[in-house]
Formats: C-alpha cells, sequence, structure tokens
C-alpha cells in the first residue's frame, strides 16, 4: 500500500471498530459492510489480548480511577474488549471482498508478527504506544507504511518516535488526537495540525473523539489529511467504546460534509469564477444621473458612483470630473471615454 498516494486523492476516512463488535463476529462483519455504505476509505481494528496488555493484577495500580471506564480493572477491560485473533484473517478478507482497506494496532511484537503473517498493509501506532520506542522501531523494521496518534505526547516525545520509524524510512503519518474518551472540543486544540505539519513535515491528520463531526470537518479544513472515528452500529450496543462511536448515519453525515470542505476548500484562486461572472454587472460604476448637454463639463451633479457595473470603474471618478461631454448624454447613461474629453 502507498499510503502518500491515498492522501493525494483526498482526506482518508477510518472508521475504528476497537470494541464495538461486543464479542460478535458477525457484528464486526456487519460493521465492516457498514462502514463502507457510509463512505469510510477503511476500517482499523486493533490487535492485543488481556495478556500482551497487562497483567492480571487488581491493586490500585491496576483499577481505573475515573473517565469513562471508571472502576474497571485494566486486565478485565481488555479481556471485555478485545478483537479475537483468529477472527481477524476472516475480517481482513471481508474487506478484501468488498472492496475497503483494512489494517490494524498491534501492541506488542507477537501481535506485529501475527498482523505480518496476515500480510497487513500498513500499520497504526497508538497514542498510549508511543513512548514505547522497542515495538516502534519493530513495527518500522517491517518496512510498512505507519499511523501514528500523538494523544499525551510532548514534541520531544513525538519527535523520539518520528525519529525512530525514519532510521527505517516507512512512509508516515501522525494523527493530532486528544485521548480523552469523549474528547471535549475546548481541550483539541486542532491548530496544532499545521504546526505539527511544519514541523515534521508528514501528512497529519485527526484522532478524533469528541461527539459529532465538527471537530473533524474544522480538521479537515485546517489541512488534516486523515480523520479516524470510533464506528459502532448503534450505542445501544454496550461494549467498552460504544459510548463516543458515531453510528452510521452519523459517520455518513461526517463524510459528506467532509467532502464538501474538501469542495470548498479548493485551491488558491483570485479568478473570477463561472457563477460569479453573472453578478459583475452588479459592482458599482459611474453613471450620468443628470442630462448633460454636448460641451457641458462634468460635475457631481451630473454623474455618480451606483449600481450596475456598466460604466467606468469608481476609480475614474475624479479624472471624469471637469471632462467635456462630445454628445448630449441622458439621465441613466453609463459613462465612457469616448463620450468625454479634455476640450
Amino acid at each position: 500500500m502507498d499510503l502518500y498516494q491515498r492522501l493525494q486523492k483526498g482526506t482518508y476516512i477510518i472508521a475504528e471498530m476497537s470494541a464495538n463488535h461486543a464479542g460478535d463476529i458477525n457484528r464486526a462483519k456487519e460493521i465492516i459492510h457498514a462502514a463502507k455504505e457510509s463512505g469510510a476509505d477503511c476500517v482499523k481494528i486493533q490487535t492485543y489480548t488481556a495478556d500482551t496488555m497487562t497483567i492480571d493484577c487488581h491493586n490500585e495500580y491496576f483499577n481505573i480511577a475515573r473517565g469513562t471506564w471508571e472502576g474497571e480493572n485494566l486486565y478485565s477491560l481488555y479481556v471485555k474488549a478485545y478483537t479475537p485473533w483468529e477472527w481477524q484473517p476472516e475480517l481482513k478478507a471481508e474487506a478484501d471482498k468488498i472492496g475497503i482497506d483494512f489494517f490494524s494496532t498491534p501492541f506488542d511484537k507477537t501481535s506485529v508478527d501475527f498482523l505480518e503473517n496476515m500480510g497487513m498493509d500498513f500499520y497504526k501506532i497508538a497514542s498510549f504506544e508511543l513512548v514505547d520506542l522497542p515495538l516502534i522501531d519493530y513495527i518500522a523494521s517491517k518496512g510498512k507504511p505507519i499511523i501514528m496518534s500523538t494523544g499525551m505526547a510532548n514534541i520531544g516525545e513525538i519527535q523520539e518516535a518520528v525519529d525512530t520509524v525514519r532510521k527505517h524510512h516507512n512512509q508516515l503519518a501522525l494523527l493530532k488526537c486528544s485521548s480523552a474518551y469523549p474528547a471535549v472540543s475546548a481541550q483539541m486544540n486542532l491548530k496544532t495540525i499545521e504546526n505539527m505539519k511544519e514541523i515534521f513535515q508528514v501528512p497529519v491528520g485527526l484522532s478524533d473523539h469528541s461527539m459529532g463531526s465538527v471537530g473533524a470537518v474544522t480538521a479537515v479544513a485546517l489541512g488534516a489529511s486523515i480523520i479516524e472515528k470510533h464506528f459502532c452500529l448503534g450505542r445501544e450496543i454496550e461494549n467498552p467504546d460504544s459510548t463516543f462511536s458515531m453510528e452510521p448515519a452519523e459517520f455518513r453525515a461526517m463524510v459528506q460534509d467532509i467532502r464538501q470542505a474538501e469542495t470548498a476548500i479548493g485551491h488558491v484562486s483570485y479568478e473570477v469564477t463561472q457563477d460569479e461572472l453573472t453578478n459583475v454587472i452588479f459592482r458599482r460604476s459611474i453613471f450620468v444621473v443628470k442630462d448633460v448637454r454636448k460641451g457641458e463639463k462634468l460635475t457631481p451633479d451630473h454623474i455618480r458612483i451606483i449600481r450596475p457595473g456598466y460604466g467606468l470603474k469608481p476609480k475614474y471618478y475624479e479624472e471624469v470630473l471637469g471632462q467635456t461631454a462630445l454628445m448630449d448624454l441622458k439621465r441613466g447613461t453609463p459613462l465612457a471615454f469616448d463620450m468625454i474629453g479634455n476640450v
């Protein structure tokens, strides 16, 4: 897969399945189809087990004290949320069959090896793993394009991760991300997208955990070339990610808004558009507003700058004042240079 070529075709929109399958492979396949129908370019999953993420321990370090998953134990949460590895080749085949890209976020070396055996074309690095430089180095060693989220990272941490990938010369894109679930608009700081593009000289997008599509569309207007959104069939299907995921109709509306935003952004142009041409005549110009006899000098009583735009441009007003009418000029006549002269 050539990531950069894909990004040249327009905003690359990723539907993140995550735990929204709620433990049902048929629902997972349905999500793939719904994502395709909703306009997504890609479906993403996550490849881990509870044991590859953490240990089964219930002391205070492993219990979540606040946020969306308050009261959960890390190990128990990952048991609920993970996508069984035996499903994943089947899910990729389903995506391939209907023509939607499919990739995954690996969380340790064993998951990277598993995905390599599946023939994965590119990889995602999650925000929480951005500081795991040995894992990033191992993923990058496979030579595949990488999309890397940067939530919670300071600029030095991002630079270290970018440098680790660049040792292997992979195609790389970064995602601005607010790693809160759901994210709050006031804390998203989307202008950072422009700055990240300038500093790291790679495509930058948004991993968007906010509700609604305002953040995603705004990000595109600010230069984001990738949008990632959690995707579910319905938020009533309970799972660890459902509360901040988009339903198909919402996702479809977001995609339409993004595509309209791309069209509106267009390119740098100071030309009059075809639709504007019909309105040029409603600009102001110089008109005769009082009958003028041949040989009379023009005064402010004779001419004014008014709409429509058939006469001389307003910038010539001072120049033509005091000139002599070379013919009779009737009120309502657009003034032209061949009607007057310095006689």
